[in-house]
């Protein structure tokens, strides 16, 4: 369990750990054509291994986006964390660490290999999103119950798990009940499940086995329900019109009138606001649907902008590929011819003569990628006139709607409030002889408290709408002006990496002619 380096110093991750140990994996041919360039990149290492470093903690990852595999065994490690930006992360091994919790490993939806043996864990728990996990190790820990494993039936791809030195393995039919809760499985502690152990699980689980499986798929059936409710409610928002699908706009108008319910019981007050829910509704009907159709066709917009984008991009990138093809191969004959002239002067004319060349690649390819973001503004201004139009057309639409719910507003507060002045002669002439609702008799004693009670509940009624249009008007421009940002901050990136990797590889093969200069004289 765990121990080892207990007489050692604990070590932190840096910038240099990670360059040694990256140099140190590193072929020595790469390292011959990144050597010039200070190394290779972080974003550019796909595998590191940084066992018995007696590294105390994770950190100092977040650029090494491209990794596939990671080797932190055999350390002090005490949490899984650090490890959030590794996406692209298929391996992970953690075993003869410290770690008692399993936790960190949300955003590794590539997992593939899992490795904590020797630890101190004891639940496993946490791994919902490691939907591609083939292989599990967590022998050696301290888990103590075999229903704690039954949380890994999530994971469908396991094939093989290893559990071996967990208090649990101890337990009666411990692999009767492992095979029977993992019918997919096809190793156990390093050991092959064989058909007849797996056939001896089903019988003797069978009845657990199936009521376990009937939960899970009422389970699964209610937790899909749940997801499909929630991507149709990002639609809509996606849209700007959730929420306005039914009767949501005036339901939160209504329910803030304290006198709602008594006007209610005053004679054509309800068949009025039943009349105005429904006026209220199909408006609101016609800009959800209008909204969504809006959104449809915005997002078939931006797709046909990326599509174009990316051709463009890559006719770019075959294009420069075939150029520096071209230039590597006529590169690599001029290196050869040069290691056969003797004659300093000559030597130095061809060497001049090879460096114009190299000029000459690195303005080809500037040419070439100017060009690309020429064509690149123009699209993305093609692409921002469209985007404005459109969002345009739908903000007119929108205030065209929400200037009709603030039309029967008022329609419905001017009839209210005539009825209610009727109300009030009533009950002021006729008292209590009226067939009039006690609550109703109450509140229309004083004229000016009814009065004042309308006028609130309608301003209260045109806030709600106008602060509805507001919401989804500056919501739908600042989509606009963030979609617009989002491509050129894109565009200028690339266009920085581009020239600077350019810049990067000319300069290169001009050290090649310099070093070969100094070393011939």
């Amino acid at each position: 369990m765990s121990g080892h380096f207990e007489d050692s110093e604990p070590v932190l991750m840096n910038d240099e750990i990670l360059r040694k140990a990256i140099d140190e994996q590193t072929s020595q041919d790469q390292t011959e054509r990144t050597a010039k360039a200070g190394g290779l990149p972080f974003n550019e290492v796909y595998k590191i291994r940084l066992e018995y470093k007696n590294i105390l903690m994770i950190s100092h990852l977040k650029d090494l986006t491209s990794l596939t595999r990671l080797d932190l065994n055999n350390n002090m490690i005490e949490r899984i964390e650090g490890v959030d930006h590794l996406r692209n992360l298929t391996w992970l091994n953690l075993s003869f660490n410290r770690i008692k919790k399993i936790e960190g490993l949300d955003s590794l939806t590539k997992l593939e290999l899992l490795n904590l043996t020797d630890n101190k864990i004891s639940a496993i728990e946490n791994m919902d999103s490691l939907q591609k996990l083939t292989n599990f190790g967590i022998a050696n820990n301290l888990i103590p119950q075999l229903e704690n494993v039954i949380y890994l039936r999530k994971l469908k791809n396991l094939l093989t798990l290893n559990l071996y030195g967990n208090p649990i393995s101890e337990e009666k039919d411990y692999t009767l009940f492992i095979a029977a809760h993992f019918p997919h499985l096809m190793h156990l502690d390093y050991r092959l499940l064989d058909d007849t152990t797996k056939n001896e699980a089903s019988m003797k689980y069978h009845c657990v086995i199936e009521e376990m499986r009937l939960e899970e798929q009422q389970k699964q059936q209610k937790e899909d329900a749940e997801k499909s409710l929630e991507a149709e409610l990002q639609l809509h928002k996606d849209a700007f019109v959730e929420f306005l699908n039914g009767s949501q706009l005036f339901q939160s108008m209504i329910k803030e009138d304290p006198e709602a319910d008594t006007l209610q019981c005053v004679t054509g007050v309800a068949h009025l606001l039943h009349t105005f829910e429904e006026q209220m509704v199909e408006l609101c009907m016609q800009l959800f649907q209008t909204g969504l159709a809006e959104h449809q066709q915005r997002e078939a917009e931006v797709n046909l902008f990326l599509s174009a984008q990316t051709q463009a991009v890559t006719e770019y990138q075959q294009k420069a590929s075939q150029t520096l093809m071209e230039f590597e191969s006529k590169h690599k004959k001029n290196i050869s011819k040069l290691q056969q002239v003797s004659d300093p002067d000559s030597l130095q004319i061809k060497i001049s003569c090879h460096s114009d060349e190299i000029n000459q690649l690195c303005n080809t390819l500037m040419s070439m990628e100017f060009q690309l973001v020429s064509q690149l503004e123009e699209t993305i201004k093609k692409l921002e006139i469209s985007i404005s139009e459109m969002v345009g057309n739908f903000t007119e639409f929108v205030q065209g709607i929400f200037a009709q719910l603030r039309e029967m507003e008022d329609n419905y507060y001017r009839k209210v409030k005539d009825i209610a002045a009727e109300t009030l002669k009533k009950v002021a002439t006729e008292g209590q002889h009226e067939n009039i609702p006690k609550e109703v008799r109450r509140l229309f004693t004083d004229k000016d408290a009814v009065m004042d009670a309308l006028a609130t509940a309608h301003d209260n009624h045109l806030q709600k709408i106008n602060d509805r249009e507001t919401q989804l008007v500056t919501r739908v421009d600042a989509w606009r002006v963030g979609l617009i940002k989002e491509i050129q901050d894109k565009e200028l990136q690339r266009n920085r990496t581009c020239v600077l990797d350019i810049h990067k590889y000319t300069d290169y093969s001009q050290d090649q002619l310099e070093e070969f200069l100094y070393s011939e004289l």
